[in-house]
């Protein structure tokens, strides 16, 4: 149990929540309530560690390129650029940047997201490795 959790029940448990009694709730009527609550809180409190940490320019790395259109929208954010500043960058209208925004970028080719990277400041690293989780055509001709 988080401390956020253990106040909060606490309180509860004491039947006073904001200076208001509360009379009569069971645990289970305790939780119903906290438990919504305390996930917004916790999701809250990872996003502003995630931008806290962008505008320190902390970087997550990403693995076959599955969280790109995050991290160029967060970091256009961190940046405190405007999607019509990043738009004017890149030659397109501020709708264009808007719909890729609101997509997360689903789909960009790695050529547009190098663009974009380009446009924000950021410079992508790319190391290609072998997972050897692949059968080449000779095992499977031998199988």
């Amino acid at each position: 149990m988080t401390v956020s959790r253990k106040i909060f029940t606490s309180k509860m448990r004491a039947n006073q929540i904001g200076g208001e009694q509360l009379r009569g709730l069971s645990e289970e009527e305790i939780k119903t309530v906290l438990d919504p609550i305390l996930s917004f809180h916790l999701q809250f409190s990872e996003e502003v560690e995630y931008y806290e940490k962008l505008k320190r320019r902390e970087l997550p790395s990403i693995e076959n390129f599955k969280g790109i259109g995050h991290i160029l929208i967060a970091s256009r954010i961190a940046l405190g650029m405007t999607q019509r500043d990043l738009a004017s960058r890149l030659g397109v209208s501020d709708s264009q940047v808007s719909r890729d925004e609101r997509n997360e970028y689903f789909g960009i080719t790695v050529e547009r997201a190098a663009r974009v990277a380009e446009a924000l400041g950021l410079r992508l690293h790319t190391k290609v490795e072998l997972s050897g989780d692949v059968a080449t055509n000779r095992e499977l001709e031998s199988a």
